[in-house]
C-alpha cells in the first residue's frame, strides 16, 4: 500500500510484526483451538464456579445444538441480554458456533431504546437475565421475539452459593415473575440439554456477520455496526500482535468491562480467549470486590477505562491490598490524567497502556507500546496490518504531513462491512476502502496520533458513549421546556457528564429535580443529566443552529478556573 508513509512502524516494541496477513477464520476458533491446546486451563471463573476450557467448548457447542433445535438458521439474530457472567460467555460462542449473529444488548436500556434495537436487528431469539423480565414483558407486543430464554445469576454458581442465593431472593421477597406456562418462554436449562453438541460449518468468515453492534446516530437512532466474523478475528489477532507480552505465560484477565461493549467484548473476551487466558468476571464494577479479586486471584492483565482505575485508587483502603501482580493495563474510552497514571503505577507497578477503536472497528485501531514510549495524550500507534492517516475534514483526499490538524481514516481487516441496513451512512463513512471516523486529530513525526477534537458530539462517561441529540429530543418532549440542548462537561471520576441547558417556557416554572427525574423516566440512567442550567437563551447560529461547541467551551473555561481538566475529545472504544 504506497500511498502512505508509516512512522510508526519504527516506533513497535522490538517484538511487534511490521506485518500483519489476515487469515479469515470463524471468531469461534478462538474458543476451539483454545480447548484443544489447553484443554484442562481454567477459562472462567465466577464467585465459586470455574469452568475449563475444554468444559467451555462442549457448553457452547451444546447450546448451539439446542438453538438448531429451537429453530435458529444460520444468520438469525439472536439478542444477549447479559451482565458479565459464565451464562453471557457461553451463550456469545454458542450463538456464533450455531450460524447466529449476536445483538448484545444492554441491560440498562430503557424502552425506547429496546424496542428500537430489537426491531430494527429483527431478533428471533432473546437470551436475558430473569432480573430483566419485568422491563420486557410490557414490550412483547412490539418485539419480533419469538422465543425468550431465560437465566438467574443463580445458573451461574455452584452449591451451596446458588441455593443461598435463591434464599436471598426469597426472603427479600424477589420472587421471580418470570411465566413459567407460556411457551416462547423456556429456562436457561433448554438451552443445556442432551449430549450432542453442533458447529456450523457453512460459515463464511468475510462475509456472515458474528455481531450487530449497535451505536448512536447522528439523528439519536441507535444504528447496527456489521462485523463479520473475519473482522473479529482478525482485531483479536492484531492485539495479541502488539501486545507481546501476553504470550509469555499463563494470563489472567479481569473481566470488569462489560462484554455487551465492544470494548470489552474484544480486549477482554476474544483476546483472552486468544491466549488462553483465565477471565475472572464481575457483572457490574464494585470497587471493594475488584480489589478483593485482584489479592486472591492474582490477575496479570486488567483492560479497563480510566473511570475503573481511578475509582479504585479513591478506595481509602487500597493500600490493604497487594496489587502488584498487574502487569499489563490497557485503557480506552476516554483520555487518562496524568497525575492518575503515575499514582496507578506507584500503587501497582503496571503502566496504563492508552489506546483508541470505535464499533465500526471492532474496535481497536491503535495502542501506545507496552514497554515503548508511550506519550501522554497520544492514543497511540496502529497496529498491524492498520493504515491511518489524517486528511482534510472537508474534503477528504490524500495525507496531511505531520502536525497538521484533520479528520482521522483508517482502513484494516477489522473495519466493519457497514452499518446495518443503512446504505446513505455506510456510504458517508466507507469511503474508497477507508473508514472515516468522524474524529479531528493529528500525526506527529514518529507515527503517534493524538485526537484534539471532534464532529461528532459524543459525551463520553465513564466509558459509556452518549449521543447528545438523543438526550435533547427527550428534554424538548417536557411540557415545560421551550428549549433545551446537552453537552458533556468536564469530570474529573468519569471524563465527561451530562449536563442540560434548559430555557423553561414564559409563565411556567421548573427545577432542576423535575428534567431530572422526567429524564430518568426515558433514558438509561449513566445518560441521564447530571447537571441542569436555566437560560433565558441559548447561543445560536444566524440560522437558528443551537451553537452547542459554545456551550462546552464555557464549560471547559469554567472547569480551567476550578483546576480540573478540560474534555478531551475522543471516541476511544466507542460502543
Amino acid at each position: 500500500m504506497p500511498d502512505i508513509q508509516r512512522p510508526w512502524l519504527a516506533h513497535y516494541d522490538p517484538e511487534v510484526p511490521h506485518t500483519f496477513t489476515a487469515s479469515p477464520r470463524p471468531v469461534h476458533s478462538l474458543l476451539e483451538d483454545a480447548a484443544k491446546q489447553w484443554p484442562d486451563r481454567t477459562a472462567l471463573i465466577f464467585q465459586n464456579l470455574s469452568i475449563t476450557y475444554s468444559r467451555l467448548n462442549r457448553l457452547s457447542s451444546l447450546l448451539a445444538a439446542n438453538l438448531r433445535k429451537q429453530g435458529l438458521k444460520r444468520g438469525d439474530r439472536v439478542a444477549v441480554m447479559l451482565p458479565n457472567t459464565p451464562q453471557a460467555v457461553i451463550a456469545y460462542w454458542g450463538v456464533l458456533r450455531a450460524g447466529g449473529t449476536v445483538v448484545f444488548t444492554n441491560p440498562l436500556y430503557m424502552e425506547t431504546e429496546i424496542v428500537h434495537q430489537f426491531q430494527d436487528s429483527g431478533a428471533r431469539f432473546l437470551i436475558l437475565l430473569d432480573l430483566l423480565w419485568p422491563k420486557i414483558a410490557p414490550l412483547r407486543d412490539q418485539l419480533p421475539i419469538e422465543k425468550y430464554f431465560v437465566t438467574s445469576i443463580s445458573d451461574g454458581l455452584r452449591f451451596p452459593l446458588g441455593l443461598l442465593y435463591r434464599l436471598k431472593c426469597w426472603r427479600e421477597g424477589q420472587k421471580s415473575s418470570v411465566p413459567v406456562d407460556d411457551p416462547k418462554v423456556l429456562p436457561w436449562s433448554a438451552l443445556q440439554r442432551g449430549i450432542g453438541g453442533y458447529t456450523c460449518d457453512k460459515i463464511i468468515p468475510e462475509k456472515d456477520l458474528a455481531l450487530l453492534q449497535y451505536t448512536g446516530g447522528t439523528t439519536g437512532l441507535a444504528k447496527g455496526c456489521m462485523i463479520t466474523h473475519a473482522n473479529l478475528q482478525a482485531n483479536a489477532s492484531q492485539a495479541v500482535a502488539m501486545l507481546p507480552g501476553l504470550s509469555k505465560g499463563h494470563q489472567i484477565f479481569l473481566g470488569v468491562l462489560p462484554f455487551f461493549h465492544i470494548y470489552g467484548l474484544t480486549v477482554c473476551l476474544n483476546l483472552a480467549t486468544a491466549k488462553g487466558a483465565t477471565q475472572i468476571l464481575f457483572p457490574r464494577f464494585v470497587p471493594g470486590d475488584l480489589l478483593k479479586a485482584i489479592q486472591k486471584h492474582r490477575p496479570t492483565a486488567f483492560p479497563g477505562a480510566p473511570s475503573v482505575y481511578i475509582s479504585l485508587l479513591q478506595q481509602k483502603n487500597i493500600a490493604a491490598y497487594d496489587l502488584s501482580s498487574v502487569k499489563y493495563c490497557v485503557s480506552g474510552s476516554a483520555p487518562m490524567p496524568v497525575e492518575w497514571f503515575e499514582q496507578f503505577k506507584k500503587v501497582t507497578g503496571a503502566r496504563i497502556c492508552e489506546g483508541y477503536g470505535l464499533s465500526e472497528a471492532s474496535p481497536v485501531t491503535h495502542i501506545n507500546p507496552l514497554d515503548g514510549v508511550a506519550k501522554h495524550g497520544s492514543i497511540g500507534l496502529p497496529v498491524p496490518g492498520t493504515d491511518a492517516k489524517i486528511v482534510d475534514q472537508d474534503l477528504g483526499g490524500p495525507a496531511l504531513p505531520p502536525g497538521k490538524m484533520g479528520e482521522l481514516v483508517i482502513r484494516g481487516p477489522q473495519v466493519m462491512a457497514g452499518y446495518y441496513n443503512r446504505p446513505d451512512e455506510t456510504a458517508d463513512v466507507l469511503r474508497n476502502g477507508w473508514l472515516y471516523t468522524g474524529d479531528i486529530a493529528y500525526m506527529d513525526e514518529e507515527g503517534y496520533f493524538f485526537i484534539v477534537d471532534r464532529k461528532k458530539d459524543l459525551i463520553i462517561s465513564a466509558g459509556y458513549n452518549i449521543y447528545p441529540r438523543e438526550i435533547d429530543e427527550v428534554l424538548h418532549q417536557h411540557p415545560k421546556i421551550q428549549e433545551a440542548v446537552s453537552v458533556g462537561v468536564p469530570c474529573d471520576a468519569r471524563g465527561e457528564v451530562v449536563k442540560a441547558y434548559v430555557v423553561v417556557k414564559s409563565g411556567e416554572t421548573l427545577a432542576k429535580a423535575d428534567v431530572i427525574a422526567f429524564c430518568r423516566k426515558k433514558l438509561a440512567g449513566y445518560k441521564v443529566p447530571r447537571h441542569v442550567e436555566f437560560r433565558e437563551s441559548l447561543p445560536k447560529t444566524m440560522v437558528g443552529k443551537v451553537l452547542r461547541r459554545a456551550l462546552r467551551a464555557e464549560e471547559n473555561e469554567r472547569a480551567k478556573a476550578c483546576g480540573v481538566p478540560p474534555v478531551v475529545d475522543d471516541t476511544s472504544s466507542e460502543g
